[in-house]
């Protein structure tokens, strides 16, 4: 872990896996945020966090794609995806792997066709190299046992990690989630954590992941981005308990030491 945070702060590291430049984002009048520039690098786990309305969702929309900026780039792996052209965005796309916070399994189809169906709809590959893909990737992700289980069947810690292991499907080496351990209990959210972390270990997938988990952002996150809804920008970046001991700024104090508005407002006249 101590390597990727060397990394995230290397200036000369121009070997991005994702670098956003002067980004302005929102929907019709109203502005979310305003020429933020950062870099995620290739191995990292980077945690976008904030306030409810700052905007971080619909960031992870920029980034792929789905939303396209008032201004500024986002670039993947060296590659455009804001002014690249419909073929060569979805290739572009390819390279990103996504979990919505429900995981959003087809509730019609088993785990096994859950995670095959990105191969179903994207690749020639034949049912045989395709299922035995996608039970690879169960194995990767410890559900190996239930491919042919059925959504409803799954508790949500399962659905979480079916959905994990269909967004690295099509071979993305970048994986976004949104909010992987809500609405988890403590055990089984300590236990997603854990599989995050070894996939980066071990197969260096790099993971940015939208969430307010504290303790979640403390065990997997080589650095966080905070973004804050009032100034419409980032006021912090990096390593969590770093920001969390030694910034500057109160509302950051706040939000990683889980300070009430009541007594912020007090201490910060």
């Amino acid at each position: 872990m101590q390597q990727s945070r060397h990394q995230a702060n290397d200036d000369n590291n121009s070997d991005s896996a994702i670098r956003v430049q002067h980004l302005k984002m929102g929907y019709g009048s109203k502005v979310l945020l305003e020429d933020a520039s950062f870099d995620i690098n290739h191995g990292e786990i980077v945690v976008i966090l904030g306030g409810s309305g700052s905007g971080k969702s619909s960031l992870m929309k920029h980034l792929i794609g789905l939303y396209l900026p008032k201004a500024g780039d986002i670039l993947i792996n060296n590659q455009s995806i804001v002014h690249a052209g419909q073929s060569e965005k979805y290739r572009i796309q390819r390279q990103l792997g996504v979990m919505y916070q429900s995981g959003a399994l087809f509730g019609s189809l088993n785990v096994l066709e859950n995670v095959r169906f990105p191969l179903d709809e994207f690749s020639d590959i034949g049912l045989e190299e395709k299922n035995l893909t996608a039970r690879i990737l169960l194995d990767l992700v410890e559900m190996g046992y239930s491919e042919q289980f059925m959504p409803s069947e799954l508790s949500g810690g399962m659905l979480k990690r079916a959905g994990i292991a269909r967004a690295m499907a099509l071979g993305a080496d970048i994986i976004l989630l949104d909010e992987p351990s809500a609405g988890l209990d403590p055990i089984t959210a300590a236990n997603l954590d854990q599989t995050i972390l070894q996939l980066r270990n071990n197969l260096g997938f790099t993971f940015v992941i939208v969430t307010h988990e504290l303790q979640s952002i403390f065990t997997v996150a080589d650095r966080a981005i905070m973004l804050d809804p009032i100034s419409r920008s980032i006021i912090a970046e990096g390593p969590p308990e770093l920001l969390r001991d030694t910034s500057d700024d109160p509302r950051v104090r706040q939000f990683f030491n889980r300070v009430p508005d009541q007594q912020y407002n007090n201490e910060s006249r």
